[in-house]
C-alpha cells in the first residue's frame, strides 16, 4: 500500500519533487499539492498523508507550524529553497530531514522515514540523543579561569571559547543600543564574533513560585548574581520568563525594555537562532549576569510558543554556563480548557522552563498563607514530573512577626510535617536593603555586599551549585 504524500514546493522544483515521489514500486503517491500553508496544514490535520515535503521559502513556515504538522502524525522533510546560503539542518525548524539541493533523493529520503517508523515505532517529530555541541564556532580550545567563589574547586569554561565580551553599562541601554530583535540579528548585536561559545553543556535554573508575590524574580536575580560573581563576563545568563509581569528589566535599570526574549523566540521560530544571536540579545551587564528581558505587556504572550522556548533553552545552555529563568505563577495546563490542543499557550515559557530544567527554585513566603500556596505548589510541581532531587525549596521574607517567636523552626516543622520537605533554605526579610536595592538599580552583590540577606543568597546559590554541576564546571 502506497504512503500519501503532501507536496508544498514552490518553482520549478516542485514538479521534479512530484515526479520522483511517484515511485515505480509504488511505495509512496502525492495525494495533495498544496498552494500554501494553511492548505498544507488542513490537508495534514485532515490525514490525507503520512509526510509532508515542504520548501524552505514557504511563506510562513516555521519551528510552529512544522509542530502542527507532526501532531496530525505527518514527517516532514524540507526542500532547501534554490539560492539559499549553507547547508539547512533539519532541527533549525524541526523537521525530520532535510533533501539534497533541487529536492534530490527526495523518494528515497521519504521511503527510509517511513521504514524507520515501520520498525521502531518512532513518531514524527521524536528525536534520539542530540548532538554534543552545534558548529557554533571553529576555537574550541580551553583556558584557565578564575575560581568561582561558591565553587569548591576551579569553575572555569574548560572548552570555552577565549575571546573578550563587552560589558554593557545600564546608561547605554537607556540609550537604546541594545536592539529589541524585531529585524535581523546583525542589526542589534554588538561584534556579534566576540560572544562566547561554550563546548559543553551548560546548566539551567528555574526559578518558580506560586502565585501571591513570593520573591520569584528577586531570588532569580540574586542566584544569578551570585553565580556571576568571580566567573569571567557572559557566563551566566538571566532570562525574565513571566508571562504575567516581568519586572526583571525595571528592576536592573533597563528603561529601554526591549523584549529580547520574544525576539530570540522569533529567530528560534524561523530556525536562526544560535549562540552568537541569543548573545547579541542579551547584554552583559557591568559587574553581573547577561540578561535577556521578558515582555514589558502581559497580552504578548502569544509571542512565546514552546517549540520556539525549546530552541532558546539549548542555545542557552551553549551561550552561558549558568542559565537562570524567572517564570511565571501559574502551572495550568492551557489544552485542558480549549478544544485546540495546537493552540497557543499562556504558560508555555513557564511550563517548557520547568521541562528543561536541570534545578527548579521553589520559592514561598515566611507566613501562613505563603507557606500553604507553597505546599500545594510542590504537590503541583510534583505532578508535572519535576523530581524531588531536582528540587531546591527555599522561604522568602521570614519574619518572626509572620511566624511566631523561632521563625526558623515553624517554617521548617511545617514543611516536614505538610509537604515532607527535609531541606529547607531560609531568606531573611530585610526590607531596608531590597527597597534600596531597587532604588538603586542594584543587585544585593552591588548594593549590600554584607547584608544578612546577600550571604543568604550567596549561601543558595551554592546549594545550587552543588544540586547540578553542569559539565567542566568543576
Amino acid at each position: 500500500m502506497s504512503a500519501g504524500v503532501l507536496c508544498a514546493v514552490r518553482g520549478a522544483t516542485e514538479t521534479a519533487v512530484v515526479r520522483e515521489l511517484a515511485r515505480p514500486d509504488g511505495r509512496t503517491e502525492v495525494t495533495r499539492r498544496c498552494a500554501d500553508l494553511a492548505e498544507l496544514l488542513a490537508a495534514a490535520a485532515a490525514g490525507l498523508g503520512r509526510v509532508a515535503v515542504v520548501s524552505t521559502d514557504l511563506p510562513g513556515l516555521d519551528r510552529e507550524s512544522v509542530r502542527h504538522l507532526h501532531g496530525s502524525g505527518a514527517w516532514v522533510v524540507l526542500v532547501p529553497e534554490p539560492r539559499g546560503g549553507g547547508a539547512l539542518e533539519p532541527g533549525g525548524l524541526g523537521a525530520d530531514a532535510v533533501t539534497g539541493a533541487g529536492g534530490e533523493g527526495v523518494g528515497g529520503l521519504v521511503v527510509a522515514l517511513l521504514d524507520e517508523a515501520d520498525r521502531t515505532g518512532r513518531r514524527p517529530g521524536s528525536r534520539g540523543a542530540e548532538p554534543a555541541s552545534r558548529a557554533l564556532g571553529t576555537d574550541r580550545s580551553s583556558s584557565a579561569g578564575r575560581e568561582h567563589p561558591l565553587a569548591v574547586s576551579d569553575a572555569a569554561g574548560n572548552g570555552r571559547v577565549t575571546t573578550p565580551v563587552d560589558t554593557v553599562r545600564r546608561a547605554d541601554l537607556d540609550r537604546g543600543a541594545v536592539s529589541d530583535g524585531q529585524a535581523s540579528p546583525e542589526e542589534g548585536a554588538r561584534e556579534p564574533q566576540q560572544v562566547p561559545v561554550l563546548a559543553v553543556r551548560g546548566g539551567l535554573v528555574a526559578v518558580w513560585g506560586p502565585t501571591g508575590a513570593p520573591g520569584r524574580s528577586t531570588t532569580a536575580l540574586g542566584i544569578a548574581s551570585e553565580l556571576a560573581s568571580g566567573l569571567e563576563p557572559g557566563q551566566v545568563l538571566l532570562v525574565d520568563a513571566d508571562t504575567y509581569g516581568g519586572t526583571l528589566a525595571q528592576r536592573l535599570g533597563l528603561l529601554d525594555e526591549s523584549p529580547g526574549l520574544a525576539a530570540a523566540a522569533r529567530l528560534a521560530a524561523t530556525g536562526r537562532l544560535d549562540a552568537h544571536g541569543l548573545g547579541a540579545l542579551s547584554p552583559v551587564l557591568e559587574g553581573g549576569p547577561r540578561v535577556l528581558t521578558g515582555l514589558g505587556r502581559a497580552d504578548r504572550w502569544p509571542e512565546l510558543p514552546s517549540s520556539s522556548l525549546e530552541v532558546v533553552w539549548q542555545v542557552a545552555r551553549e551561550l552561558a554556563r549558568w542559565t537562570v529563568v524567572d517564570v511565571g505563577f501559574s502551572l495550568e495546563q492551557d489544552e485542558a480548557l480549549s478544544y485546540d490542543t495546537r493552540a497557543p499557550r499562556r504558560n508555555a515559557a513557564t511550563l517548557s522552563a520547568l521541562a528543561e530544567a536541570d534545578v527548579v527554585v521553589a520559592v514561598g513566603t515566611g507566613d501562613p498563607i505563603g507557606l500553604q500556596r507553597l505546599v500545594r505548589g510542590l504537590a503541583d510541581l510534583a505532578e508535572l514530573g519535576v523530581p524531588e532531587q531536582a528540587r531546591v525549596v527555599v522561604v522568602n521574607r521570614l519574619r518572626a512577626s509572620a511566624s511566631g517567636p523561632q521563625p526558623a523552626d515553624a517554617v521548617r516543622g511545617a514543611l516536614r510535617r505538610y509537604a515532607g520537605v527535609a531541606e529547607v533554605h531560609l531568606l531573611p526579610e530585610d526590607t531596608a536593603v531590597c527597597d534600596g536595592a531597587l532604588l538603586a538599580a542594584q543587585t544585593l552583590v552591588e548594593h549590600a555586599p554584607t547584608s544578612t540577606v546577600r550571604r543568604a543568597m550567596a549561601d543558595l546559590a551554592r546549594v545550587v551549585l552543588a544540586r547540578h554541576a553542569p559539565a567542566g564546571a568543576h
